[in-house]
């Protein structure tokens, strides 16, 4: 009699690759949209545009149109997220538009100084702000703004929601602070004697000086384009990310039309275009010496909450290029229980924080932060690109094509030209320290494709 074989144990079914977790809605998309924008410029230092345009109708129209190109340029990404809904935004869509090679260049400059130095610098002005509440040397200023990076970075690793929830919480907290301010100003401002009082002696502007004051003005809407970054971890993304461009970038036109508009209530518009801490300075008119220290703590908080959209958002790009290739794998890992970008948070942070440690974020950064725009002329030329190809289809049209996606590269290109025209040999060296990326982008893709060829 033949004893029946014992069945094989079959082999356990292979876990699924973790992957990003979906958890942002319109609400925190939206947010992040508003609180990656709103840092500590608004609070601090809008003289640039004051000095360059002295007078009121000049400075809120200079607000206004650097709202209204931030507007286009966020409808032109819109456009683009709604056709591409993978995780990395402006690199995909440059990518996508002109070859991995100019998608790579964007990845390299974020990481090494554009994104990177932008962490590091709002962590810096959070520490010196800290310093107003408790005494700190410089030792233990750039002690304070690692530990408020780790901190962040911490909670991003955890997961996105818990990211996502943090800055939507920063963001409303910040929007109300403004609405304080604005009804402060209306209510309190009528002790000063004068309003919108100008300068002694008007003086023609140039459209030079226009160009300057609008340059300084897109500067302040900097971080719009953010949100894209986040495809992978959004729910229906091809109708929440434009949705969420759209009424992010009309909030945050208004709030900085109307904290323009009360500063100059109260202020002269001389102290507006020489003060270094504007708000300090508005609230001590109406308060006294207090009021300067309640701004300070508004700062810090304004500060922490667009630092926890900034830091959330760059890791997916450094994973989307992983992903594809271009940098190492290891840094495309996604954690299997977070469901976050683990590794390439940890990298981040680590390189933010070694640019607060060394100070360099300074040099970086300012020889750099210019690039950005030519990045973005390229991505609208790119949705021309984008628009022939037949296999594409997008959930959202920008309106006023073409007319409108031009004229935003224009002003894009207008950018670059002025500081190259302001700081030439500044412009060119950041210029190189971008173009490096070119020969690491050639060592990778033939490493990449002689072992694909093995």
């Amino acid at each position: 009699m033949n004893t029946p074989a014992t069945p094989r144990p079959r082999d356990p079914a292979p876990s699924p690759a973790p992957s990003l977790h979906r958890a942002i809605r319109l609400p925190h998309a939206t947010a992040m949209v508003i609180g990656t924008i709103i840092g500590a410029s608004i609070f601090v230092q809008p003289s640039e545009v004051t000095t360059s345009v002295p007078s009121v109708a000049g400075v809120l129209g200079v607000w206004l149109l650097a709202g209204g190109i931030t507007l286009i340029g966020a409808l032109i990404t819109a456009e683009l997220a709604s056709t591409f809904s993978r995780t990395g935004g402006v690199y995909v869509y440059l990518a996508e538009a002109f070859g991995p090679w100019l998608g790579f260049l964007w990845g390299w400059a974020m990481f090494w100084s554009m994104h990177s130095g932008i962490i590091a610098a709002i962590a810096v002005v959070f520490a010196r702000y800290a310093g107003y509440v408790v005494p700190l040397g410089p030792v233990e200023t750039k002690a304070v703004a690692i530990a408020v990076i780790l901190l962040l970075s911490w909670i991003n690793y955890l997961g996105v929601r818990q990211g996502s929830r943090l800055q939507t919480w920063f963001t409303a907290g910040k929007l109300l602070a403004v609405l304080l301010i604005v009804g402060m100003g209306l209510l309190l401002g009528g002790r000063v004697p004068e309003h919108f009082v100008g300068p002694a002696a008007a003086t023609p502007v140039s459209p030079r000086e226009v160009l300057t004051g609008l340059v300084a003005g897109l500067f302040a809407f900097g971080g719009w384009h953010m949100v894209t970054y986040t495809s992978d971890e959004t729910v229906e993304p091809r109708r929440t990310i434009p949705r969420a461009l759209a009424i992010g970038t009309l909030v945050v036109t208004a709030v900085y039309l109307a904290m323009n508009a009360v500063y100059l209530y109260v202020l002269p518009m001389d102290t507006v275009a020489s003060s270094s801490r504007v708000a300090a300075d508005f609230a001590d008119a109406l308060l006294g010496r207090s009021g300067g220290s309640a701004i300070s703590a508004l700062v810090m908080f304004s500060t922490f909450g667009g630092l926890a959209g900034i830091i959330l958002a760059g890791p997916r790009v450094y994973l989307a290029m992983a992903q594809d290739g271009l940098l190492f794998r290891w840094a495309g890992a996604i954690h299997p229980r977070h469901q976050t970008p683990h590794r390439a948070i940890l990298l981040q942070a680590l390189w933010a924080s070694v640019l607060v440690a060394t100070g360099t974020f300074r040099t970086l950064f300012t020889l750099v932060v210019y690039t950005e725009w030519i990045f973005f002329g390229l991505m609208a030329i790119g949705l021309f690109r984008l628009r022939r190809r037949a296999d594409l289809t997008r959930q959202y049209s920008v309106v006023g094509y073409p007319v409108l996606p031009a004229l935003f590269a224009i002003a894009a290109f207008a950018v670059v030209v002025n500081q190259v025209l302001a700081d030439p040999a500044s412009t060119f060296k950041g210029l190189g320290l971008v173009l490096l990326g070119l020969p690491v982008f050639y060592l990778r893709t033939r490493k990449t494709s002689s072992k694909a060829a093995a």
